[in-house]
């Protein structure tokens, strides 16, 4: 029998690739703002408990929202609070209460990369950013309450969904200018929002999550600097015909772009751990990127 999921944070990259996926399996009521107000503990606590009517509950929660500004949220550190931190608390106390398995999505910003080599889960956090406490927080509070969770660490997100990302980005800058200056000097994993997406719904269909319980890591496979993965856009955006200006890429250093917010230097995370539960790798990152701008073309010319 299909589990009965509600999904919070419907109308974000990865929101909207979870929706498309889980549909079709089953018992799915997807919720976003204006019926879901995560500064509010009695919208979240009716959002939760009334979200298949009166007489029954969902048997998974997932939490694809997040205050995601990272910059901003050096400004706005109550409601970057409320959102990362406090949410999720009230979540998992909910999920407790009527026996839900919760999913929660966090992030690489948990750690302070001075690593040079993929993080593992076990390894210690330090975030160096407003954002990457306020998600350590939510992390922390759900281990704390939630006796039936997943919390799962991606980093790096991109997708055809959502206002700005870094490939719709780059992807604008392109169309517009010559020169695009780009940071060369933080490594990570790009990671399509899609892929994420499918790693969650292939758990939820194989596991039970209170026996795989704990923290993953899930990013693509592979690594990139911001200006290796910029590049990487205009090569395969030009592939396929996307209109693009440009005709340099130059790289500069973190120190050259300051920015509100630090970022970790070296943010690969090891994936080991998840694919031994989805009995796979996940795709290297250029693949993805390049199934993605795919995507995005059928997008813009079915709209």
């Amino acid at each position: 029998m299909a589990k009965s999921i509600l999904l919070i944070g419907s109308n974000g990259q990865v929101g909207k690739e979870l929706e498309k996926i889980l549909n079709p399996q089953g018992n799915l009521v997807a919720i976003a703002r204006p019926e879901i107000d995560l500064t509010n503990r009695d919208s979240i606590v009716n959002a939760i408990t009334n979200s298949f009517g009166k007489q029954n509950k969902p048997q998974i929660i997932i939490n694809a929202a997040a205050y995601t500004a990272v910059d901003k949220a050096e400004s706005e550190v109550e409601l970057a609070i409320m959102i990362n931190a406090t949410a999720p608390a009230i979540m998992a106390e909910i999920a407790e209460k009527i026996g839900a398995a919760l999913i929660h999505i966090s992030t690489d910003y948990v750690f302070d990369g001075n690593n040079s080599q993929p993080y593992l889960e076990t390894y210690p956090t330090n975030p160096v950013s407003v954002y990457g406490k306020t998600k350590l927080a939510g992390e922390e509070a759900i281990e704390k309450i939630s006796n039936n969770y997943l919390i799962l660490r991606t980093a790096w997100v991109y997708g055809c969904f959502g206002k700005s990302n870094f490939v719709k980005t780059m992807l604008r800058l392109g169309g517009e200018r010559e020169e695009i200056r780009v940071v060369a000097d933080q490594i990570g994993t790009p990671t399509w929002a899609k892929d994420i997406a499918s790693a969650i719904s292939s758990v939820i269909e194989t596991a039970d999550i209170q026996d795989i319980q704990g923290i993953y890591n899930y990013t693509n496979s592979g690594v990139a600097s911001w200006y290796d993965f910029a590049v990487a856009i205009f090569e395969e955006a030009q592939n396929i015909g996307f209109p693009l200006k440009v005709r340099r890429v130059v790289p500069i250093t973190t120190a050259d772009y300051p920015t509100p917010a630090s970022r970790p230097a070296y943010s690969v995370l090891a994936g080991a751990k998840i694919s031994a539960i989805l009995g796979t790798f996940a795709p290297h990152w250029r693949q993805s990127l390049r199934n993605m701008l795919k995507d995005l073309i059928v997008k813009s010319i079915n709209h």
